[in-house]
């Protein structure tokens, strides 16, 4: 795909994002959609070309700092509860509360009944969710460690990319494992009828991009679009159930 081409695919899916957001407007549709992923994989290049056209007053994007003393003693869905959807309104998490199965867990910044309870406990949060007419869609961004190592080499060498570098990058590679473990059980245990997890594997940046909005275009469920969508390449964007059935896999 050339630079040109790739342009011109994301302005129709953008202005069929528009189309979406208008219909969920009208019909007061709560969107909540939950970005998670390995380190550099990807999240905030296609939650940028998710919301760039959107309304900033219905559109919010979350990246949660780390809990304060206070929220540390909370229920663990609390801080996360509060920045759900209202009526008409698109709430992104850029990571969510998956983080205790996920970065706590590999770095040791929870204790192990706490993960278990919250892998015991998540289904029926975002069943809750769903019964509340909340429209859930979870991704799981998935990278190569090759991959990975090239862009966080990128990032500490990019002026630019400065604000992404993160304490937790210097582990990323060398915890590879500890991370593919913690994603493997996080997503068997959580994967389930009203929060089922899509998968996206991004090593090719713009495939991953416009088959991600091809997916929340067609899970929120807009009745007519003025451009046409297609539906997500299977190679790119799939369920879990794909990997479950050893149709799909996940990089180790």
């Amino acid at each position: 795909m050339t630079d040109d081409d790739y342009e011109a695919e994301l302005a129709r899916l953008q202005t069929a994002l528009v189309d979406a957001q208008i219909w969920s407007q009208a019909e007061g549709k709560k969107v909540c959609i939950v970005f998670e992923g390995r380190d550099s994989a990807g999240k905030d290049g296609v939650i940028k070309r998710i919301t760039e056209h959107l309304s900033v007053r219905q559109t919010r994007v979350m990246a949660l700092p780390k809990p304060s003393d206070r929220e540390k003693t909370q229920w663990w869905f609390q801080r996360y509860a509060a920045h759900l959807p209202a009526a008409g309104e698109w709430a992104i998490f850029n990571r969510s509360w998956y983080n205790r199965a996920g970065v706590e867990k590999v770095m040791g910044f929870s204790t192990p009944h706490e993960q278990e309870i919250f892998l015991r406990d998540v289904a029926s949060f975002e069943s809750m969710l769903a019964d509340s007419d909340i429209v859930l869609i979870k991704f799981w961004l998935d990278i190569s460690k090759d991959e990975q190592k090239e862009r966080l080499d990128d990032r500490r060498s990019d002026p630019l990319k400065r604000l992404k570098v993160s304490p937790l990058d210097a582990v990323a590679q060398e915890k590879w494992d500890a991370y593919s473990a913690a994603r493997d059980e996080m997503l068997r245990r959580s994967h389930h009828a009203t929060g089922h997890w899509t998968c996206v594997k991004t090593d090719k940046k713009k495939k991953a991009r416009l088959n991600t909005i091809r997916h929340v275009l067609h899970a929120i469920g807009c009745p007519d679009y003025t451009v046409s969508v297609e539906t997500p390449d299977p190679e790119v964007v799939f369920s879990y159930d794909a990997v479950i059935e050893g149709k799909q896999a996940l990089f180790k």
